[in-house]
């Protein structure tokens, strides 16, 4: 459609995307156990691209080699991740009329939710603490110095690794409540030395790994933050009530970083090289804001009684989700959670009129004139989605043939089951109401997990070679 904001191209630090549409994060059980990559995920990766989308934000690569969770995502922590991410890469950029692939680097600390065997590694955080809904670690342990200086060493090297691999971009993770928003939140950083106690101290761990990494992928390679609008430690207040120190017990643990607070470190990223903030809200994974709609409670039951062995608070956790009826645990747990569109979008605005740097938008965009407008009227420079483009894959197509949105059954209910889901199953839509029959639902789902048809001779081939 000429003339229709949605498709102008943008260059981001020398990197044109097509358009104004990005995959986001979204990851499911695709790769080795390993992290290394294989041909089930570069199929899942290239649907996107065919479908039309300028660019994909990868899901998260681990950078820390014990601190890999969930199972079979991806992993940067490791040399040998290089040449299958070589191999298929290219497969996923030359897709389409082309596709930007932006690889999204982290580590989750405290966040981390499985491990073969429990390892006190899976304790890393800011500070001392406990948070029953997070992780599988029975407490939350603050790192040394030397924990600190190690972790800011993995992230350059594993951004180092994402360029030789061939990647567009890097984007560190800096939200979702993995380890970096766990030393930015004060609500979760209660230390008093060189890495906590004021909003410059706080921020001096992101600030390391961000002039460790572009020290190592030099000057010209795309740099991208994720990044937290605005903390919400207290939504929704079922899960935050879980959560030591108490979110009561002050005016930060209760709010985390406001707006305000994220703006002056979005300032702050600008001058120290950021090329584009990718902004989404929230603290921890899923939070309302991040995920806006519907609390999966099924699924994530399903995921904690999966990991009961790990520790004392796994077992209890999963033990406390059967104690009451479904229903009620459905009802307790989705306080909070709403369904909504555009989100993030004026945490996103507020930001981009304080940088210079372009601005993606994350959280709930999923309809033609949510995203148009906000391109339109300078919201943001880039919309990003997973959930929507998950239900229709070719989404982007449709918004530019028909300037509209798909049929209503088709769209996105933000009901969350994929999210739930994605740590037990094969990653795909679970919203059976989406589809004719369950047997659509699944054969759908199977098909976003498809490996490469084997190159077999035929029975003519083979008795001719013979």
């Amino acid at each position: 459609m000429n003339g229709d904001p949605i498709f102008d191209p943008i260059s981001i630090h020398d990197v044109r995307f097509r358009n104004r549409i990005l995959r986001s994060s979204i990851g499911g059980r695709s790769c080795n156990y390993d992290g290394t990559v294989t041909d089930v995920w570069k199929n899942f990766e290239k649907r996107f691209a065919d479908g039309g989308v300028g660019g994909i934000v990868s899901t998260t690569f681990h950078v820390n080699e014990k601190r890999r969770s969930p199972f079979q995502y991806p992993s940067i922590a490791s040399r040998r991740c290089l040449p299958f991410l070589r191999k298929y890469l290219p497969q996923i950029q030359g897709a389409g009329e082309g596709c930007r692939y932006i690889m999204q680097i982290g580590d989750p600390g405290y966040a981390t939710y499985v491990q073969l065997l429990p390892d006190r590694s899976a304790e890393a955080s800011a500070s001392d603490g406990f948070d029953l809904m997070l992780g599988y670690a029975n407490r939350r342990r603050m790192m040394s110095d030397a924990d600190i200086e190690r972790s800011i060493d993995e992230y350059a090297v594993a951004a180092a690794r994402v360029r030789e691999a061939g990647a567009d971009g890097v984007e560190i993770t800096a939200s979702k409540g993995y380890l970096v928003h766990q030393f930015l939140n004060p609500g979760i950083n209660r230390r008093s030395d060189a890495w906590g106690g004021d909003e410059d101290r706080r921020f001096h761990f992101l600030e390391r790994i961000m002039q460790a990494v572009r020290e190592r992928i030099g000057p010209d390679f795309l740099l991208g933050i994720r990044l937290s609008g605005a903390d919400f430690n207290s939504h929704p207040l079922v899960l935050a009530l879980l959560r030591w120190p108490p979110v009561f017990m002050s005016r930060e643990s209760w709010v985390g970083n406001d707006a305000e607070q994220m703006r002056r470190y979005a300032l702050r990223l600008e001058a120290l090289g950021a090329d584009y903030l990718h902004v989404v809200a929230g603290y921890g994974f899923p939070n309302p804001r991040d995920l806006p709609g519907r609390f999966p409670f099924e699924e994530i039951r399903i995921f904690f009684d999966s990991i009961r062995h790990l520790s004392g608070k796994a077992a209890f956790r999963s033990t406390l989700l059967h104690t009451l009826p479904m229903p009620v645990w459905r009802a307790i747990l989705n306080l909070g959670w709403h369904r909504g569109d555009e989100v993030n979008l004026d945490l996103a605005r507020r930001m981009r009129l304080a940088v210079r740097i372009p601005v993606i938008a994350n959280g709930g965009f999923q309809a033609y004139r949510g995203v148009r407008d906000a391109v339109a009227t300078g919201g943001c420079d880039m919309v990003s989605m997973a959930r929507a483009l998950l239900a229709n894959p070719d989404l982007v197509k449709a918004f530019f043939r028909e300037g509209d949105d798909p049929a209503k059954a088709a769209r996105c209910t933000q009901c969350n089951r994929c999210i739930g889901r994605t740590t037990t199953s094969p990653l795909g839509c679970y919203e059976r109401k989406r589809f004719d029959s369950e047997a659509a639902m699944l054969e759908q789902i199977m098909a976003f997990n498809r490996a490469d048809e084997p190159d077999v001779p035929d029975a003519a081939e083979i008795t001719n070679r013979l």
